[in-house]
């Protein structure tokens, strides 16, 4: 199986830092070259200790469901014959208690809103099933105890 690596790097600077008041600022680095910039979420360290224009990963996780869900969908639709000209996904995550009480991600939702053409369009049972398929098919969908939802919006 193929292994997946991330460098994340993240230097104190000149910042105190058992008062806890340093910047949770940091940098994701993958293989192919691209770097994003990454924070805690403003919602869980306020700023400016947190960084609101980077990506936290509580943000990272429901992109990552949403990606792959969105990938597989695009691989049923191509299996059925039907033309996706859009595919726009706006989800969101919940953060609460577990079953074990601890703080969790608890819930994904997804909600894409996909634009087909050509000859021919798939009907809302067929939308249905392809998402039905591509969440079961999702890697990351798969390797999470998360209750993950599709919405789809037709």
């Amino acid at each position: 199986m193929a292994e997946y690596v991330v460098k994340v790097s993240w230097a104190r600077g000149d910042a105190g830092f058992l008062d806890n008041r340093y910047s949770r600022g940091h940098v994701w680095a993958f293989d192919g070259g691209v770097e994003v910039p990454g924070s805690a979420s403003p919602h869980v360290v306020p700023p400016p200790h947190s960084v609101a224009a980077a990506v936290d990963p509580e943000e990272a996780f429901v992109a990552s469901l949403s990606s792959c869900h969105m990938l597989w969908f695009l691989s049923m639709a191509v299996k059925g014959g039907f033309v996706v000209d859009r595919y726009v996904d706006e989800a969101g995550g919940v953060m609460g208690r577990n079953a074990a009480g601890r703080i969790a991600m608890t819930r994904v939702t997804l909600r894409p809103a996909v634009q087909f053409s050509g000859a021919t369009i798939p009907t809302a049972g067929e939308i249905a099933a392809m998402h039905h398929e591509a969440h079961d098919k999702c890697f990351i969908a798969n390797s999470v105890k998360t209750e993950v939802r599709c919405e789809p919006r037709l």
